[in-house]
């Protein structure tokens, strides 16, 4: 008889898309899809289709795999409790029994449930490059800013699943309003939508010539303003030096918390590189204490865009390890 290979099943829930891959202990990705997040106002129309998809992938791999557990990342997923609540990019605002609803369609299987990042920390620490690092911060970079805490060689998750909210830190009282209803939180300023706004700041506030005067609001990325600082437009290139002081100001604090090893940017604005990780790692140890000084590395993620399936199932093989 063959030893069918033993595969934890990702499931990334994103604001737009819902991702899913078969990834193997090694970290070798099999097969994958995907749906939109967001068709079905009904969670259980969106979870019925979810489930058909993954079958679909599933079925010309039935005879060499076993499935031994799912891991979800979603935003706001909460650990201890397998649900998601109150996601504000999500169409269904309460409280969801996530895991709960999947055992319906999945009754044997283990499954496990976290924010999406944490999901990416998660993966870091099993495929990526926090391999046998005990201590080390996550952080994503998207639409917003999201980060996982690992201590010890554990995440951190507080007492009631929410633990590590570093995007949603005050760096700015009565700052730039934040979807979270708050005002001055740190993703207002590191984010995508972050360096759009900084970008716009720059504009009012310098006469340089830009090419980035003649870029509707709508239409401007942080992408855009990465290039144009390629090219050494002076807007661009003082947008990303205070992106990284904001950056690395939090970062010196959070530091202070958890002293951890070092630090992964992952995500779409770290792909600006240098752009970003100059400024922030100069603030960075500009404002620590002297006895961290020197001692963290600041690091690109070395997972790739599907960072948060890989970090999904990697919550499964970690739970299936302790």
């Amino acid at each position: 008889m063959i030893m069918k290979k033993q595969v934890a099943l990702g499931i990334d829930i994103g604001g737009t898309n819902t991702t899913f891959g078969f990834i193997d202990r090694e970290g070798n990705y099999l097969a994958d899809g995907n749906i939109e997040t967001q068709k079905h106002e009904d969670i259980n129309d969106y979870l019925k289709e979810l489930y058909l998809e993954i079958e679909k992938v599933l079925d010309p791999l039935r005879e060499e795999i076993e499935m031994i557990g799912i891991g979800i990342g979603a935003p706001n997923g909460n650990y201890y409790k397998g649900s998601i609540e109150f996601a504000p990019n999500l169409r269904w605002h309460d409280v969801i029994p996530l895991c709960d609803m999947m055992k319906e369609y999945y009754p044997t299987l283990p499954i496990y449930l976290t924010n999406d990042a944490n999901a990416a920390a998660i993966g870091e620490m099993i495929y990526g490059g926090a391999k046998g690092m005990k201590n080390f911060i996550m952080v994503t970079l998207g639409t917003g800013l999201g980060s996982g805490f690992v201590a010890n060689g554990e995440l951190v998750y507080g007492h009631d699943g929410f633990a590590g909210e570093l995007g949603h830190i005050i760096v700015s009282p009565n700052g730039r309003q934040c979807g979270c209803g708050r005002q001055g939180c740190l993703e207002t300023y590191v984010s995508a939508t972050g360096v759009k706004r900084t970008a716009y700041k720059m504009m009012a506030k310098y006469n340089y010539p830009s090419e980035l005067r003649t870029i509707p609001f709508n239409e401007m990325t942080a992408k855009i303003v990465a290039e144009a600082a390629e090219k050494g437009d002076m807007i661009a290139i003082n947008t990303f030096k205070y992106t990284g002081k904001m950056l690395g100001e939090a970062l010196a604090n959070a530091i202070a918390i958890t002293s951890p090893e070092a630090i992964f940017l992952f995500g779409g604005l770290a792909k600006a590189g240098n752009l970003l990780f100059e400024p922030t790692k100069d603030h960075m140890e500009m404002n620590l204490l002297k006895i961290y000084s020197n001692k963290v590395k600041l690091l690109p993620s070395q997972l790739d865009k599907n960072a948060a399936i890989y970090g999904a199932a990697a919550l499964v093989w970690k739970e299936l390890n302790k």
